[in-house]
């Protein structure tokens, strides 16, 4: 059986921008504070802080350090897939639908070293029913460095029962228990 696309087919819209997407020049912050992408109580996390685009597009800064290694003095290639899959999941927010990764495809241009900052932008290339794709890059030192990594992926929208039925009941009943009703709805805005 062949693999689902990530490129949208040619029937596939780009929707406006949702009424309650944040505004252009947001900081994300994290969805879940424990998630490993971009939640600030995650010993080991990216904490990756995203900011809001003018349409359907995010950016993201990292700066890789010692822990981000998989060959010497290099950051780690599964690492840098988690952080486009953080990056591209963000984009949900501006389409304010809940969705997880059905398909993720990277594609490594040159190494990263430790050290570097790593500057990642991503937005929605086109929706199809409950599936939405997406693309990006990272660029080493700024928005204009050289590109090391671009990925294309496929989302798919969910209910909140999708998160409510896999979820561990302890985790799920902390975030349903937070009487901070903003808190509890962005636990559940994009993929965990």
């Amino acid at each position: 059986m062949p693999l689902p696309p990530t490129t949208p087919p040619p029937d596939a819209v780009l929707p406006p921008r949702a009424p309650e997407a944040p505004a252009p020049g947001t900081r994300l912050g994290s969805h879940y504070e424990h998630c490993f992408g971009c939640g600030p109580q995650h010993p080991g996390g990216l904490r990756i802080d995203a900011v809001a685009g003018e349409g359907l597009d995010v950016t993201a800064e990292l700066l890789v350090r010692d822990v981000h290694q998989g060959g010497p003095g290099l950051a780690h290639g599964g690492l840098l897939t988690t952080v486009m899959d953080e990056t591209l999941g963000t984009l949900n927010w501006m389409l304010h639908a809940p969705a997880v990764t059905g398909r993720l495809e990277t594609d490594f241009l040159c190494p990263v070293p430790v050290g570097s900052l790593l500057h990642v932008r991503a937005w929605v290339t086109g929706v199809h029913g409950r599936k939405i794709y997406s693309a990006g890059e990272a660029r080493i030192g700024g928005p204009d460095g050289p590109v090391a990594v671009r990925a294309q992926a496929l989302f798919i929208e969910v209910k909140l029962e999708h998160f409510t039925k896999h979820g561990r009941p302890e985790d799920i009943g902390k975030v349903l228990d937070d009487p901070d009703l903003m808190k509890r709805a962005r636990a559940f805005e994009v993929n965990p």
